[in-house]
């Protein structure tokens, strides 16, 4: 067996890149071990092909509720293998493009296969043995599969197996009422399939501020069954379909939901174990996510473990700053501690999703707080489009006039929230957002609308 010495060993492509390329440029000997799909989650499996999908499923409802503004409008065709094909071909260029950067990268030895640790910074890879100062660990996670009595009996889908659909289901059954689930309830009801979301807790996105849930849940049901603190407790598959058999937490009433196909929305799980990371004496959490502190650095000095494998925010733009503070912390002079206060988020059901900074109930947990929402109704452009449900809530300390947190639900909430995002990284004060100029009549005019309506609850 061959063994190789590296002053940087970065095991993932996804976030891992942006330490590859510091690496390389700083003159390092640098190894990059990946056994596919090259670029990670995010490009392949996750934001990228799902947005793809998500943005003519917004199309679809937003022709279905033309009629509102006049519009007599209607949905004649839906090329559902279509839409599936162009997602797939989107990501295999992607992927032909960075393998093609891979080999433009001088000073980058790249093994394509499944690293395994064999020893404190040792990993072996298809029969070659490699050593390193500094690891960086950014292999991601993978679907979450629930203990559900009857489920290994059954071809559910996940959000990997899904994207290799070429005909629409009739009828699915989506476990788990999180940011995963509730975006591909949406494009598959839009889609034209019977939809049913199933959520253990009693609300959707659990995380997200409570009426924000709650509107979500409102307008979801007009499109699809949604059931709430539900234990599904057996499935069943017959030669025509699938039984989830399901009971009300509440009220204990139990009864069936029959779908063709059933999917699997029900989290994110370490990917460690694959590593075999017991061997390399970094220490992982009671699920397995490898233990970082602030520099994203674990208990073993110089091995780093950025992104999902972490735990912490599984988002790929976080994940790419998460790689890039451990980078610096490694290859720098003076070292940063990862600060994810401004740390924003998107969920792309209909309505959007976005939020950023703490949530109410957190900020009255450790500070006095005053809370401003305002309607997106109650600007000009929002009368314009008719949108009478969807607003924003600002969270802003009372004494200090820091902004804590900011939520919106609504057509385009992630590119509404960015301008708060901007205003706590800049520094966090109210005054950043009333004293900014905004275009009048336009979308934005919403934020500086809550922050207006502030007050004590």
């Amino acid at each position: 067996m061959s063994k190789s010495k590296y002053d940087v060993v970065i095991v993932g492509s996804g976030s891992g890149m942006f330490v590859a390329y510091e690496a390389v440029f700083r003159g390092l000997s640098t190894a990059l071990i990946d056994k596919g799909p090259l670029g990670g989650t995010c490009p392949n499996l996750g934001c990228i092909p799902s947005k793809m999908l998500m943005y003519p499923a917004d199309r679809v409802v937003e022709i279905a509720e033309a009629s509102r503004l006049g519009i007599d409008a209607g949905v004649n065709h839906i090329d559902f293998p279509g839409i599936m094909e162009r997602m797939r071909r989107s990501v295999e260029d992607a992927q032909q493009n960075l393998r093609a950067s891979f080999s433009a990268l001088r000073g980058l030895d790249f093994y394509e296969g499944t690293g395994r640790f064999v020893g404190p910074y040792e990993m072996e890879v298809e029969g070659t043995r490699i050593t390193a100062d500094r690891f960086f660990i950014a292999t991601g996670s993978r679907p979450s599969i629930p203990e559900i009595p009857g489920l290994q009996d059954i071809d559910y889908l996940t959000t990997e197996t899904l994207l290799e659909l070429t005909s629409r289901p009739k009828s699915m059954a989506i476990i788990g009422g999180g940011y995963i689930g509730v975006e591909y309830a949406h494009f598959f009801a839009a889609m034209g399939t019977s939809v049913t979301l199933i959520e253990a807790a009693d609300r959707l996105l659990p995380g997200e501020e409570p009426e924000v849930a709650a509107l979500l849940k409102h307008a979801l049901r007009k499109r699809m069954q949604v059931l709430t603190d539900i234990e599904i407790e057996q499935i069943t598959r017959s030669l025509k379909d699938t039984r989830l058999f399901v009971r009300e937490r509440r009220s204990g009433a139990r009864f069936a939901v029959t779908a063709d196909t059933v999917m699997l929305a029900t989290g994110r799980s370490s990917t460690t174990d694959l590593l075999e990371i017991e061997r390399s004496g970094v220490q992982t959490d009671s699920h397995g996510f490898a233990e970082v502190n602030d520099y994203m650095e674990t208990n073993m000095p110089g091995v780093y473990a950025v992104g999902d494998v972490n735990g912490r925010y599984m988002f790929r733009h976080i994940a790419n700053i998460e790689a890039t503070v451990a980078a610096q912390n490694a290859f720098g002079g003076k070292r940063k501690a990862m600060d994810y206060t401004a740390s924003p988020h998107a969920v792309y059901s209909y309505p959007q999703i976005a939020a950023v900074g703490l949530t109410s109930q957190e900020a009255h947990k450790a500070h006095d707080v005053l809370i401003g929402r305002a309607r997106y109704i109650d600007t000009a452009t929002g009368e314009a489009m008719m949108e009478t449900d969807g607003f924003a809530k600002a969270i802003v300390e009372r004494d200090s006039r820091r902004i804590l947190g900011f939520h919106v639900v609504g057509p385009h909430a992630p590119s509404i929230v960015q301008e708060v995002v901007n205003a706590m990284t800049s520094g966090g004060h109210v005054a950043e957002i009333e004293q900014s100029l905004h275009i009048h009549p336009a979308l934005p005019e919403l934020v500086q609308a809550a922050f207006r309506n502030l007050a004590a609850e």
